[in-house]
């Protein structure tokens, strides 16, 4: 599937979440449930993947965890506060130039309406 299909997918399978839970809980309550999503929807999902930091040819394990990699290509970052700002679009950012990824999505679950909490993050690589 291409970024575009699985960002579609993704999007829905949020919106099912949020309808169910509804804003207001932890960050890993929406990302427990999203994961569970996405896997019974048959795709290949890692859960807090862990990302290195490669500095001067030097890989530096510093704790940088991606909430979600859908197929190996989209990075899900699950947030749920009052509301997003440069800082969460600048980590997604930064997942995706480390994990190579061209799409991710930053998903904040505490909106009245999910497609208010949602925003496409582009890698221009």
């Amino acid at each position: 599937m291409h970024e575009n299909e699985l960002s579609k997918e993704i999007i829905g399978l949020a919106i099912k979440v949020h309808r169910s839970l509804g804003p207001g809980l932890l960050e890993s309550a929406y990302e427990e449930c999203l994961y569970y999503e996405l896997e019974k929807a048959g795709l290949i999902v890692e859960k807090q993947k862990p990302m290195p930091l490669i500095y001067d040819e030097v890989k530096l394990d510093v704790g940088y965890r991606m909430d979600l990699l859908v197929e190996d290509k989209v990075v899900i970052e699950i947030k749920s506060v009052e509301a997003l700002n440069n800082i969460h679009l600048a980590q997604v950012l930064t997942y995706l130039k480390l994990s190579r990824c061209k799409l991710g999505l930053l998903i904040n679950f505490n909106v009245v309406l999910l497609k208010d909490g949602i925003k496409r993050v582009v890698n221009n690589l």
